[in-house]
C-alpha cells in the first residue's frame, strides 16, 4: 500500500486521449469537451487500477519507514529514482531502496512518456472505456469486456510480497 503522493496526469495526455474518445464517438471538437475530458481521465485512471501501473511518466513520491533491507516501491515501472536512499531498478522496473531510516523516496514511473508513446492496445482500451462512460453516464452498464482484452497484457499483479536479499 502506498503512503504519498502521485503528479496528475499531464493536462496534455488527457487532452489527447479525450481527442480519441471524441473519434470513436465521432463527436464535434467543441461537442460536450467538458465531460469527454471527464471520462477520458477516469478511464486512464481505469486503465492504471486495472493494470497495476502508471501510465503516463510522472513524479511519485512515497514514505518508507527505516528498515535494514531492501524495500520495494509501490508504483511502476519505475525509470528512474530521483531522491531518497540507495536505490536500484531491476530487470522488470520495479524499484528497490534501502534506507535504515524513514524517508520520503522521489522517483518517476510510467509505462510511456506521452500518450502517444502508450501502447496501442491501452491507448485504444481507454479510447473504448471513455465513450463507454460517456454513453452510459445514467445507466450502470457492464464495461465492454474488450477493454479488459486489451488491457490483461500489461496487467502486474502482486500475489506476495517482493523480496531482494
Amino acid at each position: 500500500m502506498m503512503s504519498g503522493t502521485i503528479e496528475p496526469i499531464p493536462a496534455a495526455a488527457l487532452s489527447a486521449a479525450a481527442g480519441a474518445v471524441r473519434r470513436l464517438l465521432r463527436l464535434d471538437e467543441g461537442n460536450e469537451a467538458e465531460l469527454v475530458e471527464q471520462v477520458a481521465g477516469v478511464a486512464l485512471g481505469l486503465a492504471e487500477s486495472f493494470c497495476g501501473r502508471v501510465t503516463i511518466r510522472r513524479v511519485v513520491e512515497e514514505s518508507l519507514p527505516g528498515a535494514s533491507g531492501w524495500q520495494t516501491l509501490s508504483m511502476g515501472p519505475v525509470v528512474a529514482i530521483l531522491s531518497g536512499g540507495e536505490g536500484e531498478i531491476d530487470r522488470d522496473a520495479r524499484g528497490w531502496i534501502r534506507t535504515r531510516v524513514a524517508t520520503t523516496v522521489r522517483y518517476r514511473a510510467g509505462m510511456a512518456e506521452s500518450w502517444a508513446t502508450l501502447p496501442p492496445g491501452i491507448a485504444h482500451g481507454v479510447a473504448i472505456m471513455g465513450a463507454h462512460l460517456f454513453d452510459n453516464r445514467d445507466a450502470a452498464a457492464v464495461p465492454p469486456a474488450a477493454v479488459a482484452a486489451l488491457w490483461r497484457p500489461w496487467r502486474s499483479m502482486r500475489i506476495d510480497m517482493a523480496r531482494r536479499a
